[in-house]
């Protein structure tokens, strides 16, 4: 046979062989699987059964528990029940003999109160005789002395004038030395602690600024063609410029000290660059205005810093660095707000207040000096509105209202802060006051004197230390001296502004004059 039918026929017996073979697995699978399927239902079949018996045991456990357990509660209910019976019982027995007791006791008040009857009608029918005998002693005594009831009133009201006036100098004058023994001392320690840990140096200041210049040919350069370079100078800085025969120098005035202190930046600078028209004036005086600016606001953030102040508004950092150019009699403010506000916290710290109350309040004492120049006002009044636009503390507001003695002082901080601002501004050398204001303030010293009836004369020496006052001696009694002098430091207390003290001292002459014949 061919080799090609051999292979076809092989072939087509291994195909054979293998759909056989095929055949007889599938059969012997099928089955092994219906044979496993019956195994597999009969042990559902047991573990079901298993199952059932589990779940009536355990039912029938669990319903003996609950029964079990119902019988416990009702037994520990009925035994609460008893107990709640016992109580209740107890607390009916107590309310009942209190009802008694009450009942006694209104018994006995009804009782109590027929007896005060009786005796308020006895002592009104007393009460009435002796109004009777009263008024008959009265009519008397008005019958004996000649004088009426209102005449007898006024004449002893005047002997008493007498009297009263008396004791009340000697209490004044009791008080103020009991006052003095027990105050001076305690006051002079702490003043004096305070002012010890606060050395502060003083320089005084002026209302203008001397600019020096190269040379004096630049003076022509400043004052320019037919004036105009000092023109526009003073008018973009609103200052005067001086300029006169002082070699190499010109003298910058204005009572606004940022004014002036632009105003010398911006020739500082013309004089360094040497190129001086209008155009270039105002281009320098607009930096200067900048740079001063930028220290102002410098100097705001370093005071704060300083005094160990946070959380200041920014415009009141502005205004604090204002401060740095504006003064008071000579002195710096800025420094002086700062030496307000060292003072009054060793002051605080010494009487047990609140330490950074006091040197926030010292710190913002004289704001309104940064805006008196720009408004309307005293620097009290603009202080207390810049004060409360910021939202400031009130007792900050008061220490600021009540510091030269405006308003009445409401905190221990204000108090401190007056203190603070008399002793900075009474230290040697920190002020300065021109002839004038000395004047003015001696003559009112003297006129709030003479306006007291019996003031013959007074006299203010010791550059207003201490005012002398010479009374009449018939008008004014020895014990009416006391209350003068009392009367008259309080009206210069009032009415005067002045650093330190000022000591009333009242002085009465007594002569008696005769003729040897």
């Amino acid at each position: 046979m061919p080799p090609v039918v051999i292979y076809a026929i092989l072939g087509a017996l291994s195909i054979v062989l293998a759909i056989v073979g095929f055949a007889l697995g599938s059969a012997y699978r099928r089955k092994s699987a219906e044979a496993a399927i019956g195994s597999a239902e009969d042990e559902a079949r047991r573990i079901l059964n298993d199952a059932i018996k589990t779940a009536e045991t355990k039912k029938k456990e669990a319903l003996i528990e609950a029964k079990e357990e119902i019988h416990q509660l009702r037994q520990e209910t009925e035994k609460d029940l008893r107990e709640r019976r016992s109580e209740v019982q107890r607390q009916e027995h107590r309310i009942q003999q209190k009802e008694e007791s009450l009942d006694r006791k209104t018994d006995n008040l009804e009782a109590k109160e027929e007896k005060l009857a009786v005796r308020s009608k006895e002592i009104d029918e007393k009460l009435a005789e002796c109004d009777r005998i009263k008024q008959s002693q009265l009519d008397l005594l008005e019958k004996i002395s000649g004088f009426t009831k209102e005449q007898a009133k006024l004449h002893l009201l005047e002997m008493l004038d007498g009297e009263l006036t008396h004791e009340k100098a000697v209490k004044i004058m009791d008080f103020e030395q009991q006052t003095r023994d027990e105050a001076d001392k305690l006051a002079r320690n702490i003043i004096v602690q305070a002012i010890q840990r606060c050395a502060a140096d003083h320089s005084s200041e002026v209302t203008v600024s001397v600019v020096g210049l190269p040379n004096d040919e630049m003076k022509g350069r400043i004052i320019g063609r037919e004036g105009r370079n000092i023109r526009a100078l003073e008018t973009a800085t609103g200052v005067d410029l001086i300029i006169d025969d002082t070699p190499e120098a010109i003298t910058v005035s204005s009572f606004d000290p940022i004014r002036r202190e632009i105003a010398r930046v911006a020739l500082e600078k013309l004089i360094l660059d040497g190129r001086i028209h209008p155009a270039r004036i105002e281009e320098t005086v607009a930096k200067a205005t900048a740079e001063v600016d930028a220290v102002i606001k410098q100097e705001g953030e370093k005071a704060m810093v300083d005094a160990g102040i946070h959380n200041l508004h920014p415009e009141l950092v502005k205004l604090l660095g204002k401060l740095h150019y504006r003064t008071s009699y000579g002195q710096n403010v800025l420094k002086h707000s700062m030496e307000v506000c060292h003072i009054a916290g060793l002051l605080a710290a010494e009487l047990g207040a609140d330490v950074t109350l006091a040197k926030r309040a010292g710190l913002l004492h004289d704001i309104g000096k940064a805006l008196d120049h720009e408004q309307e006002g005293t620097h009290i009044q603009l202080g207390v509105e810049a004060a409360k636009k910021y939202r400031e503390n009130n007792e900050i507001i008061n220490a600021i209202h009540a510091h030269h003695g405006e308003v009445e002082a409401k905190s221990v901080t204000a108090f401190i802060i007056q203190a603070a601002d008399a002793i900075s501004a009474a230290r040697p050398g920190a002020r300065r006051e021109n002839i004038e204001n000395y004047i003015k303030r001696l003559e009112k010293l003297e006129e709030i004197a003479n306006s007291f009836s019996g003031v013959e004369n007074s006299f203010a020496i010791q550059a207003g230390r201490e005012v002398r006052i010479v009374v009449k001696p018939e008008a004014v009694s020895d014990d009416k001296m006391v209350i003068l002098a009392h009367e008259i430091s309080q009206k210069i207390e009032n009415e005067l502004e002045y650093p330190g003290q000022i000591k009333v001292n009242v002085i009465r002459e007594s002569r008696a004059v005769d003729y040897a014949k």
